[in-house]
């Protein structure tokens, strides 16, 4: 919940800045006409659009979980992410509209360097806000805050183009230099739109993270206790700040119910340690069967059936699946030194 918090007054002062920067970049366009520095208006309306949505979005994740919401409210973040990609996407395509439009038109652009002195402003705060966003949001898991980020730092290059081109423009006069800027940030608003849509909708469709999943699996085979004779069924969600994760983990037969519930703590206090507090584990124990005694790294197990042969090293593959570990399954394994029980 503290994180939560933090990201939501983080939005809210983002939010605050976009509407000044806005401000700002439309002043620009009054003094100068230029259509670059017009496309980089029309971008700071979706900063300003996300960052209210934006703001609801993270004041709804940080609801504590309710009877209607069991699993809390963090889904809101991937629908704020998808509605701002969507906005990106729009600015991007109107801003394509008002080039040709301007081409056609041929309007005049003037007074460049008071423009040239109001954009480089909104391009430094942006960078600042956007680094903010990334930081916190990377830091506290927040799909919101992150493409919040990412939003203001492409905002923060499409402003150095038109920088860039606007000193061009003093110096050589080619004012077509203006329209080919905005045609090239418009096409990297696009796909920064595409990108975050993408990412909010693998969100709400639960899309497996494959590299938080690779982090869990070299966790877990660098800590594996001798009780843990196998772990699969293993499925990982993010929902806002707060990781789910289920699984399966095999322990011995014989342990009664509080050694087999210890074992299931020293898995959440790795997962905790490794991955933040922000978690909710479910785990189904289940007994070990006499077929797994080949690749049961315990040893001092009294009721052994079968000679180990080898350790089975966790993969992706093996941890997904819901069956248990077994030699067939594990292929190729190392063989245990001679004399190894």
């Amino acid at each position: 919940m503290q994180q939560a918090r933090q990201n939501y007054h983080l939005q809210f002062w983002i939010t605050l800045l976009s509407v000044a920067l806005f401000a700002t970049k439309i002043a620009a366009y009054y003094f100068t006409h230029s259509l670059a520095i017009l496309t980089d208006a029309l971008e700071s309306i979706v900063n300003v659009l996300a960052g209210f949505i934006g703001l609801y979005s993270l004041y709804i994740a940080a609801k504590p979980r309710d009877t209607d919401h069991p699993y809390g409210h963090g889904k809101a973040e991937f629908v704020s992410a998808g509605i701002e990609g969507t906005l990106i996407l729009a600015a991007g395509a109107l801003i394509i509209y008002e080039t040709i439009e301007n081409i056609l038109a041929n309007r005049p652009v003037q007074k460049l360097d008071m423009g040239l002195a109001l954009v480089a402003v909104t391009a430094l705060l942006n960078y600042a806000a956007g680094y903010a966003c990334l930081t916190i949001g990377k830091k506290n898991n927040s799909l919101a805050l992150q493409s919040s980020g990412r939003h203001l730092q492409v905002d923060t290059y499409a402003t150095f183009a038109v920088i860039a081109g606007l000193v061009l423009m003093m110096f050589t006069h080619l004012y077509w230099i203006d329209k080919v800027i905005a045609l090239a940030i418009s096409c990297l608003i696009l796909y920064n739109g595409y990108s975050i849509v993408r990412a909010s909708l693998a969100g709400i469709m639960d899309e497996a993270d494959m590299s938080l999943l690779k982090k869990f699996v070299t966790a877990l085979n660098a800590n594996r206790r001798h009780n843990w004779v196998d772990l699969h069924n293993l499925r990982v969600i993010r929902y806002g700040v707060t990781l789910h994760v289920d699984c399966h983990l095999t322990v011995p037969w014989y342990l009664n119910i509080h050694e087999a519930h210890a074992e299931v703590d020293a898995l959440e206090a790795l997962i905790v340690r490794e991955f933040g507090d922000a978690i909710e584990l479910f785990v189904h124990t289940d007994g070990c069967l006499p077929f797994q005694c080949t690749i049961c790294i315990k040893e001092d197990c009294t009721r052994r059936e079968h000679p180990f042969t080898g350790r089975m090293e966790w993969t992706l593959d093996n941890l997904l699946t819901n069956q248990k570990h077994n030699a067939q399954r594990a292929g190729s394994i190392p063989h245990a030194p001679a004399g190894a029980v």
